[in-house]
């Protein structure tokens, strides 16, 4: 092979590879619509500065789509995720911001669904067997209810926008175990709380993988900024009331953004 030949074979192998990379890329890099849906987890609730004209949904330009679209600058960007939100109320009241343009969706979903801030209400007024207990009654509408309800959601999801990359996040442990919080709930009440959380994450993972989306745990992003971690990235019992057991801006910053991007 002649030294012109062997170059010009190389400069087509590296074209060709890069085509390849440029290829292998998810649909959600390329350049199309974001869309943000969800719950006070994704709207960023407890990070403070929200958007003046989201009232209630508390939605903050800490939070982790504003600050992904920030850096990214998708072609356009729709943050529509709601504090308090549920699976029926993302359905009614959030997906007219898709359509068949959309080419990232993310969102969080489920946590309301169960009830967790009524079982966290309950843990910090009442007894630790009546914190277990809301904990498992959670648990058991986790096994039992939620499923057809992210199902549900998943599925118009995909019918209202079918080329996007659904990215789903699931929710943090709350608690280190064994940590350095001496006041508050009983180490058995943390413990239970987690747990909860783990069951509540992964019937989400598995409904979003039957879905054929995308699920980031947020989880190991969290570890070692538990609450009682000493470097919280959570809100314990805070004012406003709304904010507590939400995360911190460094928990979408640090937490909530990594996973998210991760998965894009």
């Amino acid at each position: 092979m002649s030294v012109r030949r062997f170059w010009a074979s190389v400069s087509t192998l590296a074209i060709a590879a890069v085509a390849a990379l440029g290829a292998a890329q998810p649909a959600s890099a390329a350049t199309g619509g974001y869309v943000a849906l969800g719950d006070s987890y994704s709207s960023g609730v407890g990070a403070g500065s929200y958007i003046s004209d989201s009232g209630d949904c508390h939605r903050s330009t800490k939070a982790y789509p504003y600050l992904w679209a920030a850096a990214n600058s998708p072609s356009s960007f729709a943050f529509v995720a709601c504090s308090g939100a549920t699976t029926s109320t993302v359905a009614s009241g959030q997906l007219s911001a898709l359509s068949s343009s959309t080419a990232l969706v993310s969102i969080s979903a489920g946590g309301n669904d169960v009830g967790f801030a009524d079982v966290m209400q309950t843990c910090v007024l009442s007894s630790e067997a009546t914190c277990v207990s809301s904990v498992n009654a959670a648990i058991t509408k986790a096994q039992n209810v939620l499923p057809g309800s992210l199902d549900s959601l998943y599925g118009s999801i995909h019918a209202k926008a079918p080329s996007a990359h659904v990215v789903v996040l699931g929710y943090p442990h709350f608690y280190k175990l064994a940590g350095s919080c001496i006041l508050g709930l009983s180490e058995n009440s943390r413990k239970a709380i987690n747990n909860g959380a783990d069951v509540l994450n992964s019937v989400i993972a598995k409904r979003a993988a039957n879905a054929g989306f995308t699920y980031s745990s947020v989880v190991d992003e969290f570890t070692g900024h538990e609450l009682c971690s000493g470097d919280p990235w959570l809100n314990s019992v805070t004012l406003p009331v709304y904010n507590s057991y939400h995360p911190k801006a460094a928990g979408q910053s640090s937490g909530y953004l990594p996973a998210f991007r991760s998965a894009v």
